[in-house]
């Protein structure tokens, strides 16, 4: 392993350490400020965050950032020992995530590349000060962390510890030597056993298979180091002694020469077939482990598997294969169909994480904004286990804080106002995620004033961005103007609404990824906008089907039933739009070769074929010219030339069949919608 593939390790797994540390962070003071109260285990609880992040960002040379926690870390450790009462838990509340806010800027540098240099100096000013006061309004003793023991007369003791890591945490050797390297601020003398734990990677092996023996002299008495070990992560066992002598001490120096040599001989033996499958079995007694993997590589790996869906597709649907008979060659067809199923499967699920994450973020744009606009609001979440492609939710997560900042902003009244109304005096946000069928639905409600439909026509006119008469537009159509590009009902410019942007860039972000927005309000009641998401962005089941010299495919979740219908079923509305009748129900028919304007001599009903599909509970009959057959499809983006010369209604991205034609993949909801507007 070269150095600097290894420098990169250790900054991946800081990076993401310290990225999960800030969010649990976060979520435990939004918790705390909710009850008015910071509960001992939480404070303990937020002290072991803090110290963990500055021992790892001091590791790592982040010196701002270690800075900023080190004085986090002081002011909780003062809150535990000292116990202080009338704390101002909302300045302690202000500050701190004020305080993640940095880092977080801090570690998007680090993850992108540039320097952390950051200012944290007034930060942490702004936390000695709060500190202070603490201090000047509690007298009980004085008050010495461990870091600030320094007087000579104070009692040495002598500490053996020996470490064992979790399994599946990888890089002990770097793990151990961040233990080391916070032992030096409250140790005066530290030896420990392997010593090239940085220098040799094969370290990490020896402490993974025998632990990280330390041995240490300082001021802390036992209880106090026993807490400092039990705040290491991937922590699996400790055993601490306090020891009454030197003689282990001694002893040492002839232990470290046998490691040092034993070390070398690590990595020949694991080269034996037989020590291999041992280690394998050990590892995987202890039950099911769990990696951090690059997105970049699940990414690649499902490109790969996508590829690997089109070549099968070509090889058992080339017309030179299904004309052979022969019986051994169709069954490892089959298993070779059956095999790709499973692992596109497997690489799909990987790829799929919960909304919670992205759910839970949304608490803090609700907190801070409740405080600076004076508002009570609670937020609701409902269905935050559903999940959806990894891509997808890095997506969504600007659309979710730009609505929950507008049902904040425009949509819940004072509380004042509310009252008034008859309603409660705290308004409700609810966010709501589902499954339906082949997509997710992510619903944003509130209870407020509603949208006032006057007020947009009026806005719009002004604007000129009406696009039909007035006369002419339905309910639907005048809430979805609220979606266009320089639109913006507020009267007065605030921090957070009133440039006329927002909505649009809610919109592009979700047809980026395929994806659509639907707007409906009942005026003094509320407002409900509904973000429909494809599960995920890779591969589908889909029926091929044939428009004159034109492919297309539709998802087959979308799909109720096929079928050729009788002329005494077909029928015209009043405005001549084409119908047919299915069991006693109506449905609207779209021909697919007028919508695209493909040339076909399939014209006649009864020569083509009818497919009932249905979206969101909405059904209508698209015409064809035939149904070419049923295949998984790797969905693919239309080219940005086809998407920048003009918009085509009803396309959600284009696929290579079997055959090595392409393909159009149809957005079975924007073409009900189209035909539902006529």
């Amino acid at each position: 392993m070269t150095e600097k593939y290894s420098n990169e390790l250790i900054l991946e797994m800081y990076i993401f350490e310290t990225t999960q540390q800030l969010e649990q962070l976060e979520q435990a003071i939004i918790a705390c400020e909710k009850s008015n109260a910071y509960s001992q285990d939480a404070i303990n609880e937020i002290f072991r965050f803090m110290h963990t992040i500055k021992g790892s960002s001091a590791m790592m040379l982040f010196n701002n950032v270690s800075s900023l926690a080190h004085s986090i870390e002081d002011l909780f450790y003062y809150l535990r020992e000292q116990k202080p009462q009338n704390v101002d838990y909302s300045t302690l509340s202000d500050l701190v995530l004020e305080s993640v806010d940095f880092i977080k800027i801090e570690v998007e540098k680090i993850k992108s590349g540039s320097e952390s240099d950051g200012e944290a100096q007034s930060l942490i000013e702004k936390l000695k000060k709060f500190l202070a006061e603490l201090k000047s309004g509690y007298e009980k003793k004085p008050f010495y962390t461990v870091l600030e023991r320094k007087s000579e007369q104070a009692k040495k003791n002598r500490f053996k510890a020996n470490i064992l890591f979790k399994e599946d945490c990888e890089m002990e050797n770097i793990r151990g030597f961040s233990i080391i390297h916070k032992l030096v601020d409250i140790a005066q003398e530290v030896y420990y056993l392997p010593e090239d734990i940085v220098e040799n990677e094969k370290a990490a092996l020896w402490i993974r298979d025998n632990g990280f023996e330390i041995f240490l002299v300082t001021e802390c008495n036992y209880e106090e180091m026993y807490q400092f070990f039990m705040q290491t992560i991937f922590l699996k066992t400790l055993d601490l002694v306090q020891l009454e002598n030197d003689d282990e001490f001694k002893q040492f120096y002839e232990t470290k020469k046998t490691v040092t040599q034993n070390i070398q001989l690590i990595v020949p033996l694991l080269d034996q077939s037989a020590e291999k499958q041992q280690v394998i079995k050990e590892i995987s007694s202890n039950g099911q482990s769990i990696i951090s993997v690059n997105v970049d590589k699940l990414d690649r790996l499902m490109d790969l598997v996508g590829e690997m869906v089109i070549a099968e597709a070509m090889v058992t649907q080339n017309p030179e294969f299904t004309n052979l008979e022969i019986q051994n060659l169709q069954k490892a067809a089959r298993q070779l169909h059956k095999i790709t199923n499973e692992l596109q499967d497997m690489v799909m699920a990987i790829r799929m994480v919960p909304l919670s994450t992205t759910f839970l973020k949304m608490h803090r744009i609700m907190r801070d904004m409740c405080k600076k606009l004076g508002k009570e609001v609670r937020l609701e979440v409902i269905g935050e286990e559903t999940e959806v492609d990894k891509n997808i939710i890095e997506s969504i997560s600007d659309p979710l804080m730009h609505l929950i900042r507008n049902a904040l902003d425009h949509g819940i009244e004072e509380s004042d106002e509310r009252v008034k109304k008859g309603k409660e005096k705290v308004g409700t946000v609810t966010l709501e995620a589902k499954n339906s069928g082949s997509d997710v639905l992510v619903i944003i409600s509130d209870d407020g004033k509603g949208l006032n439909k006057d007020r947009i026509l009026k806005k719009a006119r002004k604007n000129g961005i009406l696009e039909k008469p007035e006369s002419e537009m339905t309910k639907q159509d005048i809430f979805n103007l609220i979606l266009l590009p320089g639109f913006s009902t507020k009267e007065s410019v605030t921090e957070f609404s009133g440039r006329g942007v927002g909505m649009d860039v809610v919109v592009k972000n979700l047809e980026a990824v395929g994806g659509s927005v639907a707007v409906d309000s009942i005026d003094e009641q509320g407002t409900i906008i509904t973000l429909k998401i494809p599960l995920t962005l890779a591969i589908i089941d889909g029926m091929n089907i044939k428009v004159g010299d034109s492919r297309y495919t539709i998802p087959i979740i979308s799909i109720k039933e096929s079928f050729r219908p009788k002329l005494i079923d077909l029928i015209a509305d009043p405005d001549g739009n084409e119908m047919i009748m299915v069991r006693g129900q109506c449905y609207p028919i779209l021909r697919l070769h007028r919508h695209y304007n493909v040339n076909t001599k399939i014209r006649e009903f009864s020569e083509g074929i009818l497919i009932m599909v249905e979206d969101d509970g909405k059904s209508c009959c698209l015409f064809a010219d035939e149904l070419i057959g049923q295949q998984q499809v790797v969905v693919k983006a239309l080219p940005n030339y086809i998407k920048k010369k003009r918009k085509i209604s009803g396309l959600g991205g284009c696929t290579l069949l079997g055959d090595g034609s392409i393909s159009l993949i149809l957005d079975i909801g924007a073409l009900i919608a189209f035909k539902d507007n006529g």
